[in-house]
């Protein structure tokens, strides 16, 4: 791709995962809402297994919202690497974080908005310094990658742990522990975006008139994209009706993105042709946006009161606010009006001859 088209691609691929951050975000809050609304109602939860969000109204609204999400997403894969348009899905953790305080009487402190603030910024910077895939224009060339025995291997060790965490850790830990069912999101969520690129090459060789519907890769991806989303949903249900919002949207957009890091390197060899300065960026600006995910979950519960500062923080605060207490009196002293003062000297000396007198 020549650098004349290079740059009005990288701004719309740029929009659409922007737009798909927010709608998504939207989502995680209108799902919410109709999964609380069918607990109050004392309807068989999701958690549980049950399926009553079908018939809520605002689920299927948070279904669209996402929808429309995904479509915008699939779009921006197509027009930029998967990871630049991966990591903007810290804005939708923002859009989360920021709807659920409003909606959902969650609580956002002072380390969460940092937090929030953190995963903008390392967004950036890994936005900045995004590796350049391989390029992929066909669908010949997209089978070729995905018989590579790198890939192969990964997406057997991605099947192998979803059905172990399905089956064995779910029954047991899936209750108790967020990682379970969000890992099973995550892990199924990095082979859905290579199915995104692929059918992304499959659209763009149908508009330019080649007979893609003849090609069975094409219906392969389809059908692997139409299960791994219905599996993402599945479990991301089960895992939002458990725990609070503000805890799975940033975990799943963290182990989300780096499943799909780890599979966008393997299959489409990202980062054998990158600088050190560009590695060092993408590396720095992911640690980034990890810390403000951290901050965002692991202090959210925590009120932000003078008592959490350090010592000698405390000890500044006091001295400072000693300090501004003198300077006040002092500045009380010097602006007191000197005619109540001459009243009262005249007040003395008129008792003072009243006393002579007697």
């Amino acid at each position: 791709m020549g650098p004349e088209g290079g740059r009005p691609r990288f701004y719309v691929g740029l929009g659409l995962a922007v737009a798909s951050s927010a709608f998504i975000g939207g989502s995680f809050i209108l799902k919410k809402k109709g999964l609380l609304r069918l607990c109050r109602r004392g309807r068989t939860r999701a958690g549980q297994g049950g399926h009553a969000y079908l018939q809520e109204w605002l689920w299927w609204a948070g279904l669209l919202c996402m929808g429309v999400g995904e479509a915008a997403n699939f779009a921006a894969y197509a027009f930029a690497p998967a990871t630049l348009v991966t990591p903007l899905g810290a804005l939708s953790v923002l859009v989360s974080a920021v709807l659920s305080s409003t909606f959902l009487n969650e609580q956002l402190n002072v380390h969460g908005k940092i937090g929030c603030i953190l995963s903008i910024l390392g967004s950036t910077v890994m936005v900045i310094h995004a590796p350049q895939e391989e390029e992929v224009s066909s669908l010949e060339s997209m089978a070729e990658k995905l018989k590579d025995p790198g890939f192969i291997v990964f997406a057997v060790c991605v099947l192998v742990s979803s059905l172990l965490l399905i089956f064995v850790a779910g029954p047991r830990y899936g209750q108790r522990n967020v990682l379970v069912y969000v890992l099973v999101c995550s892990a199924i969520g990095s082979l859905s975006v290579s199915c995104v690129k692929g059918l992304g090459i499959a659209l763009k060789e149908l508009f330019s008139g080649k007979p893609v519907l003849k090609e069975p890769l094409g219906w392969v991806l389809l059908v692997c994209l139409v299960i791994c989303i219905s599996i993402q949903i599945n479990y991301l249900n089960k895992a939002l009706d458990i725990f609070n919002t503000s805890v799975v949207t940033p975990i799943y957009y963290v182990l989300f993105t780096t499943a799909v890091m780890m599979c966008s390197a393997i299959l489409f060899k990202e980062w054998q042709h990158m600088v050190l300065d560009n590695i060092i960026g993408t590396i720095s600006g992911f640690l980034t946006i990890v810390s403000g995910i951290f901050l965002l979950h692991a202090f959210r519960d925590m009120p932000f009161t003078p008592s959490l500062l350090p010592l000698f923080l405390q000890q500044g605060r006091t001295d400072l606010r000693a300090s501004w207490r003198s300077v006040d009196r002092h500045q009380s002293c010097q602006h007191q009006p000197l005619l109540p003062s001459e009243d009262k000297g005249s007040q003395s000396t008129e008792e003072e001859d009243e006393g002579e007198g007697m």
